[in-house]
């Protein structure tokens, strides 16, 4: 028998839900329009006033809001900006993982059965209290991750939380990739975008430096220092047919990405960029200076939007 959608709720949420969006914002404590501004900011829908869909488990979550609230630690904004980066962040860390497991117990290119959704929801219920417990310990990890980056920047910087922080920034490009989406079916299509996401998260990972985001055949990292993004960079072209620009300088930190001139230029360093090959910028060039890092200075070059700037090849040194 196929499972409905309350079933998957109650099994993978754990608490009926029976209480509409009135009764949670009274039973918790705070203001409707505070408790609906939080839903929305956490990516779900608005409801009807008389629908049922609240469990005593969102009664909790909004009551430690309030306790945050009431503690002076977050004022408002600040709390519906933290719930926007959760819902936002988990939804799609929910959705990633629910196609995972449904692409492990399940042959390719067959229609599920009822059954076959079944076992799925079993083995997930299953596996749900190792999950939880795994993603707690990363998340704590990665704050800490996030903390000692933030520590690095304030001694390059001067300032714990500057409004904007000198970084060098990359963009490592998949050669052809309009040619080969062509070519390929799309489950081969998704076989390499993750395959490349995955190699590139776990060279910019080993680096100590951060993977800002994926871009289907593209993805952009930061990193604090020219020779951290250098080696990155290298240790990148060996793993397929890609093309990287970097650039260092000012960048603007929001919502977990990263904005300005030195983002945009090394953009269109990448697309001048010949397969198989690093062009930066002169700032990250002088940066790598006497760190024993073979450049190339090639043909200025206009770049939309920032005039005419001055590019170098970065190879690996001779040994």
């Amino acid at each position: 028998m196929r499972p409905t959608a309350e079933e998957i709720e109650r099994l993978l949420v754990g608490t009926p839900a029976h209480h509409t969006r009135g009764e949670v914002a009274a039973e918790a404590g705070v203001s409707q329009e505070l408790a609906e501004r939080i839903w929305r900011a956490l990516g779900f829908a608005t409801l009807a006033d008389d629908a049922v869909a609240f469990s005593d488990a969102d009664v909790v979550a909004l009551r430690r809001v309030r306790k945050m609230l009431d503690s002076g630690l977050l004022d408002e904004p600040t709390v519906i900006r933290m719930a926007r980066a959760l819902g936002q962040t988990t939804a799609r860390l929910a959705q990633w993982q629910a196609e995972i497991m449904v692409g492990a117990m399940l042959p390719p290119d067959v229609q599920p059965s009822d059954a076959d959704l079944a076992r799925i929801l079993e083995t997930s219920q299953q596996l749900l209290p190792d999950f939880e417990h795994v993603l707690i310990h990363v998340w704590r990890a990665q704050l800490a991750a996030a903390g000692t980056r933030l520590l690095a920047i304030a001694d390059i910087n001067d300032d714990l939380v500057p409004s904007r922080v000198s970084l060098a920034v990359g963009f490592a490009d998949l050669v052809s990739f309009t040619r080969r989406s062509r070519e390929l079916s799309e489950r081969e299509l998704a076989e390499l975008v993750e395959g490349f996401e995955s190699r590139a998260a776990d060279v910019v990972a080993v680096h100590g430096a951060r993977l800002v985001k994926t871009l289907g055949d593209e993805v952009l990292f930061t990193a604090p220092t020219p020779a951290q993004a250098a080696r990155i960079a290298l240790d990148l072209v060996k793993t397929g047919e890609l093309r990287i620009g970097m650039a260092y300088g000012p960048v603007l930190p929001v919502m977990g990405d990263v904005f300005g001139t030195t983002v945009n230029l090394a953009a269109r360093l990448t697309a001048i960029a010949r397969p198989g090959t690093i062009v930066v910028d002169a700032d990250l060039a002088e940066g790598l200076a006497g760190d024993g890092f073979e450049l190339h200075r090639i043909r200025r070059r206009p770049a939309r939007g920032l005039g005419v700037v001055q590019p170098y090849v970065l190879r690996q040194s001779a040994p």
